[in-house]
């Protein structure tokens, strides 16, 4: 079972958590081995040079026929062999060992006939103090590092709070949503220091509103222009039914009326991404609405209701985006054509050559397509538009055995 961590508990915490934990160990346990080393040879120089004196003194009082002192003595028992060798070869040393169960600093000399003279001092309290202050070293390296990860844990976390911060805000705008700011108050306030977290978040603001303004130009020309248009339309519409019949008129009038289609197509893309658009919601069987739309259409298209539904959505725009995606399907597909309604989720399929790439990846685009199709690319457009008003999911996929698919999958209400 894996630890959840908070979202901001990102890669770049967890690293810098794991950085500044290995760099307190390494330089506790560095400094904590120089103090340790440090004290440990002036506790025992200090020890040795006392078994030295005391050492001196047995020899006078040896060579002056003098009693030895407590702790003095002739191949005395527990003194460790190396250091015995060493005194009958006619030499001085000291070393540490325990006798009887306590730790002891010795000193052993030569003496006469190839003995050894030596003195042992008691030398707990020097390694009670080494070992005490191994203690101190242990807890307070324990302390250093925890305070030091809660001081770079809270810097650490931040900084990451502040870039998912960000991040949020740049999958917002990418969705849509051109309101979007992160709003950083190092960004704001020019007196205060900018770090590049900062940076960041000034720079993607600035992109955001800048991105937003050419949006809103290109949406305000596109209604205006689509504005303009409908009045000589009008007039020309008019003119053209007063044309004497024949081919020529004919002619006249489908393009008048393909100019008409296309002009109310801007219109309507251009209100959708205006994000006024409001629904007027009310109860509707989506089986009998699919068959309505077919009829409304035109087009051998076949209803397969698995699953009938009744759900609360706006029937005028739930009628347009069924309208377009069966339209398009006999525009850029090939027959049968198959409108199947599943409960919530409601399929329109052909079976042609399938949605362009460029489609799948990234979604229906104005004014583009393929295959020297007719069209302007606007109906799956203003279908999606219409989907996201009444909160639905309208996905474009390629079956596996050929054809085209695009999926609307409704909200539900209890």
């Amino acid at each position: 079972m894996r630890l959840a961590l908070p979202r901001w508990a990102g890669p770049l915490a967890v690293r810098s958590a794991v950085f500044i934990a290995v760099m307190c160990c390494g330089l506790a346990a560095l400094l904590g081995v120089l103090v340790h080393v440090s004290v440990t040879d002036q506790t025992v120089g200090q020890a040795r040079d006392v078994a030295l004196s005391r050492l001196r003194e047995a020899t006078a009082s040896y060579e002056a026929g003098d009693p030895l002192r407590r702790g003095a003595g002739i191949d005395p028992p527990g003194l460790p062999r190396r250091l015995r060798e060493l005194a009958v070869s006619g030499r001085r040393g000291t070393m540490a060992a325990d006798y009887e169960g306590r730790p002891t600093m010795w000193a052993a000399g030569p003496a006469a006939d190839g003995r050894a003279l030596a003195v042992r001092v008691d030398h707990s309290q020097g390694r009670a103090t080494i070992d005490g202050l191994d203690g101190a070293i242990v807890w307070s390296s324990g302390l250093a590092i925890g305070a030091t990860l809660l001081v770079g844990a809270f810097a650490v976390t931040r900084v990451t709070r502040r870039l998912h911060t960000t991040a949020r805000v740049a999958r917002r705008i990418s969705a849509g949503d051109l309101d979007a700011r992160v709003g950083d108050p190092r960004a704001q306030d020019p007196t205060r220091a900018q770090d590049e977290v900062a940076s960041v978040a000034a720079a993607l603001d600035s992109m955001a509103s800048s991105l937003q303004g050419k949006l809103l130009a290109e949406q305000r020309f596109t209604a205006d222009v689509a504005h303009e248009l409908r009045t000589p339309l009008t007039g020309l519409h008019a003119a053209a039914e007063l044309l004497p019949p024949g081919r020529p008129t004919e002619l006249v009038r489908d393009r008048v009326a393909a100019l008409r289609t296309l002009t109310e197509d801007l219109l309507e893309i251009s209100r959708l991404e205006s994000g006024r658009e409001r629904m007027e919601t009310e109860p509707e069987e989506l089986g009998a609405l699919a068959r309505r739309v077919v009829r409304g259409s035109g087009t051998a298209t076949r209803v397969d209701v698995v699953r009938d539904a009744r759900v609360e959505t706006d029937r005028r725009r739930l009628e347009r985006v069924l309208g377009n995606l069966v339209a398009n399907a006999h525009r850029h597909g090939r027959g049968p054509v198959v409108l199947t309604v599943d409960g919530a989720v409601i399929t329109v399929r052909d079976h042609g050559g399938g949605y362009p790439e460029y489609l799948l990846a990234h979604g229906p685009q104005r004014f583009r397509t393929e295959g020297g199709t007719k069209g302007h690319g606007l109906g799956l457009t203003i279908a999606l538009g219409q989907a996201e008003v009444l909160g639905a999911r309208l996905e474009f996929a390629d079956p596996p055995d050929g054809g085209a698919l695009a999926r609307l999958t409704l909200p539900q209400q209890p």
